[in-house]
């Protein structure tokens, strides 16, 4: 069973937190912690995605540039150089691509407009949610629950 990325799409609440480009880096990190997220997607004043500000981002400024939390933009932080997913990509693909360039979030895009964004843990819920489905399918067909 293949799962894709917009079925897990659908069972995540439908609001993207983004952040402006010349917003502080401190207001990111408030939205960060008001909405118990690891990331902020980056939108122009065109909602077009153009960065990404994960707490990796804000750790290393953290030992950069305390004292200008406040007064840092997000722009001079945040990672640019986008991998981003589709819709119709499967879960398996998006967990090889995250491990492999070593990143937890990916902001998922159709025609340039932000779908929504996944994390590594929502990929693997959802492969765990297969493999539990499948693991209890083939006991009750060793057990003889299903008619011959």
């Amino acid at each position: 069973m293949t799962i894709r990325i917009d079925d897990i799409l659908k069972s995540k609440s439908e609001k993207i937190i983004t952040v402006l480009p010349d917003d502080s880096l401190y207001s990111a990190i408030q939205e960060m912690v008001n909405h118990n997220i690891g990331s902020v997607l980056v939108v122009s004043r065109e909602d077009e995605l153009v960065g990404i500000i994960t707490e990796r981002d804000v750790l290393k400024q953290c030992v950069r540039r305390s004292d200008r939390l406040k007064t840092t933009v997000v722009e001079s932080v945040m990672t640019t150089d986008l991998i981003i997913g589709l819709p119709n990509d499967s879960v398996d693909y998006l967990v090889g691509v995250m491990t492999t360039n070593k990143i937890r979030h990916i902001p998922i895009l159709t025609d340039g407009k932000i779908q929504g964004i996944v994390s590594i843990g929502d990929l693997l819920k959802s492969q765990m949610k297969a493999v539990e489905y499948e693991n209890r399918y083939l006991k009750d067909y060793i057990s003889g629950k299903y008619p011959a």
